[in-house]
């Protein structure tokens, strides 16, 4: 395996062709000086095409590339328009020179929005949106997102799962800049390895993804943009603090050598040493933890030719269990203790071919290298695990006869190698998976189009998996539109690492039969409205999506004795039906009103090995979010609110066990439904912002969120059924400083 990593040291990468993009700056010379200062709402859009987007609050914008042109055309009131014709560029600054003179006049862009071109359903969260919460990393970026909810696994290891279309995040392909990231062993905490302000933008679309990604997409795909070496920001620090002792900084540094080559760092530290009871249980109500994280990169951009590189490190010691446990008492049969170090390691590295004369044609290919080591402790249990990867993909895309029809095509690679041992349970698998795609788009001026695409991957272990998919937009009018969309998935998993919470127990582990491959096929439509009522703007979205398994994983825990793993027989599907709407009352106002439904059941073998359709556990039936947004003129001050209602979700049985009564699958219990709410506020200035904020402000924690917190090492004991917060009300300040070019 050593000599696939360090092979692939040696290639350069490029990003996926299916999302390649512009991104930039528009700004305003400063009368009388040299500075430079950024337009927020400036109009960006190709020329002859609807293609459209608009800068944010720093004056920055991204744009898909077009196929039907490479003029960008970029406007504002009260200054002259310019067009610039792209070719091998993907990064600009744009001074727009003053048309005349008028009071200034500040159009805002919104935090999130919907992509209109793509027929995928897919919502944008920007920096902005991410900027009216904490954000302090990946798993926090999400408290305004009604798609996508994010809870606490357990109550002891402090690892965060996601939830989307009723399923949880492994269901998910999350992508770091179109590179599979977020998966295998790093599903258990690799949320937290993502800090917040690494991040420039988030894509979260519904349904399966691309084929061009791979097959892994089976309830959505997020794609995380992180802050680029040529960035406007030379110089962008953030720190933290909350009131139980996390403390966090981030640097960010990017710096234009030349005239092709540029390079960025970005670091983060973060802590927490306080020890922090609140319930009274015993036990710690948030691990102690450190954690270092850096990324460099390197890029460089001709005419012809752009390529990127770098290497992250990440090093986290975390730390929980009862109240006086210290790590030198691990493996004590007195005090309950747990513990967790990982250690990761990654080389990634782009290239692409561009054809300045032909935006629309292009060759790409993308290489990844990663490490990931982990040591874990539960109690008495020791839980090690390593995961080498080696990713490649090689995309070419062009037309065939007009820009009406494209396509891409190309070769993909991954080398997974797993090794995991839980107490005397050793799980080892080596996969080679060489595969191959095609994509087809008809595009008709973007009132309708169509994204057909299928790929074939060879598996060393599981055989040929075959993966079509179809995506379908249809503009019926210049303010609705409709989507569509169907697809199949498929996916290896790992249940120790995904179901690493529920280890935090007396459960003793079986695997009754060996795992296969989870498939899945998922079907969705959605309906996008958006309307415009004299100076009120908005819009409303509802879609329904439904996920049928051909197999899933079961992670049975009704027998509160046992983990116990099997492959389905029997039915499992998930629907999911949300509505949304958007609105912007007044200037610099903005509603965001979400209702979310899921029914998602599954077939579970009863004590007398009987199939018994139940509802999933632990995913709540309803939510709703309400999140409201002002700020004064020029964004001096921001105020920011959101509250989340969370419903009811199923509990299996907790009791007593033993050989005269035993749990026959209808004895689970339903958890109560809890409310959440969270605001802050940020002072801005030219170069600082300043932020306060509170999350959980009404001070809600589930009561006994352990099991058996008396007694860890009894028979009853069970940290894995956290099902809300377990920390009390949390607040936090920070401040970001930054310096632009």
């Amino acid at each position: 395996m050593l000599k696939y990593l360090t092979g692939g040291f040696f290639f350069l990468v490029s990003s996926s062709l299916s999302a390649q993009r512009i991104t930039g700056s528009v700004n305003e010379q400063v009368h009388g000086s040299k500075t430079l200062k950024p337009i927020t709402g400036a109009n960006v859009y190709w020329s002859g095409t609807t293609q459209a987007t608009a800068t944010d609050t720093i004056g920055q914008f991204n744009i898909p590339r077009s196929a039907q042109s490479n003029l960008l055309v970029i406007s504002f009131v009260g200054f002259r328009n310019d067009t610039v014709k792209i070719g091998s560029e993907n990064d600009l600054q744009v001074v727009l020179q003053s048309d005349q003179t008028l009071n200034e006049v500040v159009v805002r862009g919104n935090t999130s929005t919907i992509d209109r071109l793509s027929p995928h359903q897919t919502e944008i969260i920007t920096t902005r949106a991410l900027a009216k919460a904490a954000c302090c990393n990946l798993s926090e970026s999400f408290e305004t997102n009604a798609s996508v909810s994010v809870s606490y696994a357990d109550a002891v290891t402090g690892s965060k799962q996601i939830q989307m279309l009723g399923l949880n995040g492994t269901y998910i392909q999350t992508n770091i800049e179109n590179i599979p990231s977020i998966r295998g062993l790093a599903s258990t905490f690799g949320l937290n390895f993502v800090p917040g302000t690494w991040i420039q933008s988030i894509d979260v679309g519904k349904g399966a993804g691309s084929v061009v990604n791979g097959y892994e997409s089976m309830t959505g795909q997020i794609n995380v943009e992180m802050q680029k070496p040529d960035s406007r920001e030379k110089l962008y620090l953030n720190t933290y603090i909350n009131n139980f002792g996390r403390a966090e900084v981030n640097l960010n540094l990017a710096t234009q050598l030349n005239e092709k080559w540029s390079t960025g760092l970005l670091t983060h530290a973060s802590t927490l040493c306080n020890r922090v009871d609140n319930n009274k249980d015993g036990f710690l109500d948030m691990p102690l933890y450190t954690q270092y994280n850096v990324v460099n990169r390197w890029k460089y951009q001709s005419e012809k030719v752009m390529a990127q590189f770098g290497v992250k490190a990440l090093h986290e010691d975390r730390l929980g269990g009862q109240n006086d446990f210290e790590k030198e008492m691990k493996g004590s049969g007195n005090v309950y203790g747990f513990g967790a170090k990982v250690n990761r390691y990654e080389f990634f590295s782009k290239i692409a071919r561009l054809f300045p004369d032909k935006p629309y044609k292009g060759l790409g290919f993308i290489m990844n290298a990663s490490l990931h080591d982990s040591k874990s402790f539960f109690g008495m249990n020791n839980y090690d695990g390593t995961q080498k990867t080696l990713y490649g993909n090689l995309i070419y895309q062009s037309i065939i006869g007009n820009t009406n029809h494209s396509y891409k095509t190309g070769l993909s690679y991954l080398l997974d190698n797993y090794n995991e041992l839980y107490k005397d349970i050793r799980l080892a698998r080596n996969e080679s998976v060489p595969g191959a795609f095609f994509e087809y788009t008809y595009n008709n001026l973007d009132k309708f189009v169509l994204v057909a695409g299928g790929r074939v991957d060879f598996h060393n272990l599981y055989g040929t998996q075959w993966t079509p998919r179809l995506h379908l937009k249809y503009n019926l009018t210049d303010q609705t539109t409709l989507r569509a969309s169907a697809g199949k998935g498929f996916r290896v998993a790992n249940p120790l690492a995904e179901y690493y919470g529920n280890l935090v127990s007396s459960r003793t582990v079986q695997f009754r039969e060996s795992i296969r491959p989870e498939v899945s096929w998922n079907y969705g439509a959605s309906v996008t409205q958006e309307f415009k009522m004299g100076n009120m703007s908005g819009n409303f979205i509802m879609d329904f999506y439904r996920t049928n398994f051909e197999n899933q994983l079961v992670a049975d825990m009704e027998d509160p004795r046992y983990i116990r793993f099997y492959n389905l027989e029997g039915d499992a599907y998930a629907n999911s039906f949300q509505a949304e709407a958007n609105l912007t009352p007044i200037k610099r106002l903005e509603f965001k009103l979400a209702y979310r439904l899921f029914d998602v059941k599954q077939t579970i073998r009863n004590v007398y090995d009987e199939n018994v359709l139940l509802p999933r556990m632990m995913v709540s039936r309803d939510r709703v979010l309400f999140n409201a947004g002002y700020a004064l003129p020029y964004d001096k001050w921001k105020f920011d609110a959101t509250m989340q209602w969370n419903g009811k979700r199923r509990i299996p049985y907790m009791g007593h066990v033993d050989e005269h009564h035993v749990p026959d699958n209808l004895t689970s219990t339903m958890s109560p439904s809890f409310y959440n709410f969270n605001a802050q506020v940020t002072r801005t200035f030219p170069k600082w912002d300043i932020y306060l904020g509170a999350e959980n402000l009404a001070n809600f924690r589930q009561k006994n969120p352990i099991m058996g917190a008396n007694d860890p090492f009894g028979q009853n004991f069970d940290a894995g059924m956290a099902w809300g917060p377990v920390v009390g009300r949390m607040i936090y300040a920070g401040i970001r400083y930054k310096i632009v070019r």
